[in-house]
């Protein structure tokens, strides 16, 4: 799986449970920002 899809994975299952990117972030004790570069398929291999 690339990291778009990944990504796009992500983003579908946070919607799902109808969270924000801060409150997953919180939740898995990330930065807000790194669940953004996660969902834009940008974070490093």
């Amino acid at each position: 799986m690339n990291n778009e899809a990944t990504g796009a994975l992500i983003r579908e299952l946070r919607k799902e449970k109808k969270l924000t990117q801060r409150e997953l972030a919180q939740r898995l004790h990330v930065t807000d920002r790194a669940v953004s570069k996660w969902e834009r398929g940008v974070s490093q291999s």
